[in-house]
């Protein structure tokens, strides 16, 4: 199917396909890059308290002078911050200097002590689920969406069935040597908008050298990135998000082709012979957290 420019999440708002992703992104260039991105194109920028960077993030904003309206922010809370939920909502305002969030993710279902010294096993990632959809329902001009992060299907079908809030969205790895089918086809049967990050498969990732990409991208006259890129958003349901701080690469990113549903499926056909993951959700304390291929 053709590249879509947005996806409509089940609260009704639109939300960009394409998102600056802004992980490992270190303060003092990553608010360069969203002021550039902002600037010059770019609808969607994505943190997360996490990332150490929301503070940065929100210079790049102001410096911009995008008016807020005209694009789709997103941050998520952290893992050692399901203790103190409408504290951390608060300070993510604050730091991202915005009066309102489009969405707000929790990062993992996976507490951990204020240290990360471990798993705060006294506490229930749904527990926390509860905290901010109170958060939500009592503060609609302050946050419009709440979703996850790193869930699978088992924890995506327990929360559904002990909350009143299905989530907006779930942000989760995909690339084509990470494709998630079980995932994807779950939360499209639930309305549930996905979000691919590391579509490249890491910075240095052997996907941007394969044979198929890089025969894709002559065909196309596009760098293997876009190759990659561009199936998240040929899919349905699915958003992406590019990573860079440098201009011309963060410009580069931004163009979308639209791919033949044959490529698509040649494409996400080599998870059968070079499945990999970028980010492993396996957490000390936590296990696999329902990843039967990090078990």
């Amino acid at each position: 199917m053709p590249a879509s420019t947005t996806v409509k999440l089940n609260t009704g708002a639109e939300m960009p396909t394409l998102g600056l992703g802004t992980w490992k992104s270190s303060p003092g260039v990553v608010e360069h890059a969203v002021e550039f991105a902002l600037k010059n194109g770019y609808k969607h920028i994505d943190t997360a308290t996490a990332y150490s960077n929301e503070n940065e993030v929100g210079d790049g904003i102001k410096d911009s002078g995008v008016p807020r309206e005209s694009f789709f922010l997103t941050t998520k809370l952290a893992n050692n911050d399901h203790t103190k939920v409408e504290d951390a909502f608060e300070r993510s305002l604050k730091d991202l200097k915005t009066d309102y969030l489009d969405l707000w993710l929790m990062h993992w279902p996976a507490p951990m002590k204020a240290d990360y010294s471990g798993a705060d096993r006294s506490l229930d990632w749904l527990d926390t689920w509860h905290k901010m959809e109170k958060i939500y329902k009592e503060n609609p001009n302050k946050v419009k969406a709440i979703g996850v992060s790193n869930f699978c299907v088992e924890y995506l079908e327990r929360l559904i069935a002990n909350s009143e809030v299905v989530p907006a969205v779930n942000q989760i790895e995909l690339h084509p040597c990470c494709t998630q089918q079980e995932i994807v086809d779950f939360c499209r049967s639930k309305g549930i908008v996905l979000t691919a990050y590391s579509p490249l498969g890491s910075n240095d990732s052997p996907l941007l050298t394969n044979p198929l990409v890089t025969k894709l991208a002559e065909k196309y006259s596009v760098q293997p990135a876009n190759i990659l890129i561009s199936l998240q958003a040929n899919k349905s349901g699915v958003t992406v998000l590019s990573k860079s701080v440098s201009n011309s690469r963060i410009a580069a990113n931004a163009k979308i082709i639209d791919l033949a549903d044959e490529e698509v499926q040649e494409l996400e056909a080599l998870d059968k012979t070079s499945h990999f993951r970028v980010c492993t959700p396996k957490w000390t304390g936590w296990g696999a957290l329902g990843f039967a291929d990090c078990a």
